[in-house]
């Protein structure tokens, strides 16, 4: 309690007052589409950066249908356990499209941060489901 206390009177702590431990931790950007370096967390804050611009709610989203040979290969999978490497791959791919969608909504308002980033799936029709990234766009520095 004293060492959060500490921090919150210095200003280092999150907006809910979690303080920030180690301020030098090395940060790792992501390339945009359009060149630029972009922050992706899923913490409320980037140690030792400064949320100096709040630009809000930031998504991309992609719907994939199933594959008639990846279900058939599920079903044969289903029988004797296992991975479904197929589906693996098909998420994989899904998450990397609806992350990147994300980064350029997010790059196009000016931030070069996405915080607070989360992942939503559902069903959206027989056999094809929405994958959903959102997160807070912020300019730190």
């Amino acid at each position: 309690m004293l060492h959060q206390k500490q921090a919150q009177e210095t200003g280092t702590t999150t907006p809910r007052g979690v303080p920030l431990v180690n301020e030098k931790v090395k940060q790792h950007y992501l390339k945009s589409d359009n060149g630029g370096e972009i922050i992706l967390t899923n913490i409320e804050a980037i140690p030792g950066k400064r949320v100096v611009e709040h630009f809000g709610l930031v998504s991309g989203s992609t719907i994939r249908a199933k594959h008639v040979g990846r279900d058939l290969m599920a079903s044969l999978k289903n029988l004797v356990g296992g991975e479904l490497k197929g589906y693996t791959q098909l998420l994989s791919e899904s998450r990397d499209q609806a992350s990147r969608r994300m980064i350029r909504q997010a790059t196009d308002l000016g931030a070069n941060a996405v915080i607070n980033v989360r992942f939503s799936t559902s069903s959206v029709a027989q056999g094809a489901a929405e994958l959903y990234a959102y997160g807070t766009a912020v300019r730190v520095e």
